[in-house]
């Protein structure tokens, strides 16, 4: 016999959720101000993102087991439509507890958001901001662009193809018309291919970073691939392509630069002989002629110089002499450990590695710059600093007007490798920075006209927000959506003011960049405040962007990680996902929409969907007669 209901249990519960509603009501009203600010269109998001606020000011969990233990909603899926959900739970207690049901006791307005028209409304501001989703699945794809997208429309156009939805172009690399030929490639690809898609400009901001070593020499590695016991699998592959115009190889492969007079001479089969980096005299092997430029293959490990001279040879004879040119600066970067001293520098300055005796006593501390002078003016004594992503850490000891003395109390037991251009975090400072540099505002000259939506990097405040709007107005570009990247302690504490800020002119949406948030806020944090931040989007119906290194393994390398894998099904809960530039970038998108594609069958938001489970047939049709 089933247990009966107790009243005075059935009626502390309606008094619960009756002082829910109610104080969700107060605070809607609290926020009047800022809620007539709205657009008139999304209102009703801002109003309920008032009401979830007022839902989780409180610790609720007793009260969502005992309405779980009455087969009731646990309130657990309300971020969409708050004050009804408290209303149907509210209903449902009445019926039990008795025939009649009263009007609420706060005499609030009826409620504009619902079961239905909650989620709904979610889906329209996603697609008036990303766009409509590609088939088989409604969570769209978008792609960071390498440089090679300016001038390879086949990558483009193969990026389309295997489901990218949006076209992101990050401002702090190329120039205008690399970013003009980026978006012409996608308007072709687009039309060639059918399909629909929108493009991201992403604004540099102020960025705090890590500058130059004095150390440095263009430098690149070449090696065969090997088994475990060191025997030679495969050659390695090295594209020869001239220095004055060098061109992208077809496949992943070490690209070699040399003069372009030189490498005409080049035949198959002939020999290019260099004494590497390492004094030891290093052969390649020219397999193939692709028009002006070659493929060449070596046996050996070489380390390759600019300006390393390259004799060619052919039937035992010298032919001709050339000379490599520009190749990526490779640094040998600062090792650091628990204990070490290291400075900040001002940017203007030259890093350095610790100088020691003749003993191996440090006699002075290891030094990098960072990219911005308002450090030195704001940082104090005792707060933290982290370094690249988190993987260096210390606590800032002394300061000078153009010195800064960090003690280094985070690094592998190994040490800690720090390089030029890594980012510079410090959770515990305010930093007096503006939002916009005067590089952001030159860029946003060109997005204004190119772009669907901006990202705006370095939000911390509703000012900030206005700033990025004031000046979209003044470009007459109010059609273009805004991105908020949370990326720092300040844009995470404030993202609520950030979503009413940003709601005065939609479209809106929100990326959790979650390299630069896990450093700020501590790694062992970044699952909980992703949680808080796709709900607090929800609530608001403002679209989630999940970025910072998605499949980054598969991207870079070829193969994901199985933890990459898992990271890329939860990631089913926001709106788009953000893959980052690499080799393997093509095979990363197909690889990512087949696991979305799959998930979505399985998880919307925080629901599971109960789809019928292949694995569930536990008996075989005989079986199943029998009984």
């Amino acid at each position: 016999m089933p247990t009966p209901l107790n009243v005075t249990t059935i009626n502390d519960l309606i008094a619960s959720i009756a002082d829910l509603h109610a104080q969700a009501c107060a605070m809607e009203h609290a926020f009047s101000s800022e809620l007539e600010q709205v657009s008139s269109q999304y209102q009703p998001s801002a109003r309920n993102l008032v009401h979830y606020l007022a839902l989780r000011q409180h610790d609720v969990r007793e009260l969502q087991n005992r309405l779980s233990a009455l087969g009731l909603s646990s309130l657990g899926r309300s971020e969409a439509h708050v004050l009804a959900s408290l209303d149907a739970v509210w209903e449902v207690l009445h019926r039990l507890a008795t025939e009649s049901l009263p009007a609420p006791a706060d005499g609030s307005a009826p409620i504009d958001v619902d079961m239905e028209t909650g989620p709904a409304l979610l889906r329209q501001h996603t697609e008036v901001l990303l766009g409509p989703s590609g088939p088989g699945s409604t969570v769209r794809i978008m792609v960071t662009m390498p440089s090679e997208a300016a001038t390879n429309y086949a990558l483009v156009r193969d990026l389309v193809e295997a489901g990218m939805d949006i076209m992101r172009i990050n401002c702090a690399h190329d120039d205008r018309q690399a970013w003009a030929a980026m978006v012409e490639n996608f308007s072709r690809a687009r039309q060639e291919l059918q399909r629909p898609g929108r493009i991201l400009m992403d604004l540099g901001g102020p960025k705090l970073r890590t500058g130059d070593l004095a150390e440095s020499v263009q430098l690149i590695r070449i090696q065969p691939r090997r088994d475990i016991r060191g025997l030679i699998i495969s050659p390695a592959r090295v594209w020869l392509t001239t220095a004055e115009a060098p061109t992208i190889p077809p496949t992943p492969a070490v690209v070699l630069p040399v003069n372009g007079a030189f490498l005409l001479k080049v035949r198959r089969n002939d020999m290019l002989q260099m004494i590497d980096a390492r004094r030891k005299r290093s052969t390649l092997t020219v397999v193939e002629e692709v028009g002006n430029d070659r493929w060449a293959e070596c046996q050996r490990s070489m380390y390759v110089e600019r300006g390393t001279p390259v004799q060619l040879r052919r039937n035992k004879k010298n032919v001709a002499e050339g000379v490599v040119g520009n190749l990526a600066v490779a640094v040998d970067p600062l090792v650091l450990y628990r204990g070490d001293t290291l400075l900040l520098v001002p940017g203007t300055q030259k890093g350095c590695a610790a100088k020691l005796d003749a003993n191996g006593t440090i006699i002075e501390p290891a030094r990098i710059p960072c990219s911005l002078p308002e450090v030195f003016r704001d940082a104090r004594p005792g707060e933290r600093i982290l370094l690249d992503d988190g993987k260096i850490g210390g606590i800032i000891r002394r300061i000078e007007p153009d010195l800064i003395e960090v003690s280094i109390t985070q690094a592998r037991l190994n040490g800690g490798k720090l390089r030029p251009d890594k980012g510079i975090n410090l959770p515990d400072t305010a930093l007096h920075l503006p939002a916009l540099t005067a590089k952001d505002l030159e860029n946003l000259d060109f997005a204004a006209t190119a772009a669907d939506m901006v990202g705006f990097s370095f939000v911390r405040s509703p000012d900030d927000v206005s700033q990025l709007q004031h000046q979209l107005a003044a470009r007459g570009a109010q059609q273009v959506g805004i991105v908020l990247k949370i990326e720092t302690r300040q844009a995470f504490e404030n993202l609520p003011r950030l979503l009413l800020a940003g709601l005065r002119t939609p479209p809106l949406g929100v990326m959790v960049a979650r390299g630069d948030l896990a450093a700020e806020l501590g790694f062992e944090r970044m699952a909980e405040v992703q949680e808080e931040i796709l709900w607090l989007c929800e609530a608001a119906h403002v679209p989630v962007i999940w970025a910072t290194q998605v499949l980054e393994s598969l991207t870079k390398k070829g193969a994901p990680s199985r933890a990459e894998v898992t990271d890329a099904a939860m990631s089913v809960r926001a709106e788009c996902v953000m893959l980052n530039k690499g080799p393997y970038i093509v095979e990363a998108v197909r690889f990512l929409n087949g696991v979305l594609q799959r998930m979505e069958d399985h998880q919307q938001k925080k629901r599971a969907m109960l789809r019928k489970l292949a694995v569930s047939s536990v008996m075989n049709l005989n079986e199943q007669n029998r009984l």
